[in-house]
């Protein structure tokens, strides 16, 4: 079973993540930040990946050390939990409508991190959560994660849409990305004969 659990304790953050890769998209998520939590339920049910996030974080100085070294969590338990990614899809695209909204991301689980964000928000916060916290999240996760991540919103104007299609749109690519192939038989799909290099 693809599962993983991982740690993080810093100065500024305690955070503890478990994920089952092949689950049914439970959530358990409570990081001291609603909206963040709000979207990380919304990854876990639209992926299947099963979920569960505790962090503690000082959020009496901003929101900024939980979103991040959530995502830095996150990213990890996802990259231990894919192994030698043997036998994956690898590769995913997804356009992902939230009403006025729509975005288009694009997975490769190769091993290579890199991420391009492309999303303007109208608005500089969602409630009490910065905008800006949707992209360093999105870096800390792929970077973690060790994929390539292309996140571009087409249009939109309501910044709540622009961010939940973003996480949508990660958790749809996700879940066929990391897929297993039954066509593969277990092979590392790259030319190279490994991921990652």
């Amino acid at each position: 079973m693809r599962t993983a659990t991982i740690a993080r304790k810093t100065k500024e953050t305690d955070i503890a993540v478990t994920v089952n890769l092949d689950g049914t998209g439970v959530s358990q998520v409570a990081t001291g930040i609603g909206f963040l939590d709000h979207m990380l339920d919304l990854l876990a049910r639209h992926s299947r990946i099963d979920l569960a996030v505790k962090a503690d974080g000082d959020l009496h100085v901003d929101y900024h050390h939980t979103t991040e070294d959530v995502g830095i969590a996150l990213g990890q338990a996802v990259k231990q939990a894919l192994g030698s990614m043997a036998g994956i899809t690898r590769y995913a695209a997804i356009h992902m409508p939230m009403d006025e909204t729509l975005t288009r991301v694009v997975v490769d689980v190769s091993g290579r991190p890199m991420l391009v964000f492309k999303a303007a928000f109208p608005r500089d916060k969602i409630g009490e959560f910065d905008t800006e916290l949707v992209r360093e999240w999105f870096n800390a996760f792929a970077m973690n994660a060790g994929i390539t991540l292309h996140v571009e919103t087409l249009y939109g104007e309501n910044s709540h849409h622009i961010a939940e299609s973003c996480f949508k749109g990660l958790a749809r690519a996700l879940r066929a990305a990391i897929a297993v192939d039954p066509r593969s038989a277990g092979e590392i799909p790259s030319t190279k004969g490994q991921l990652g290099g």
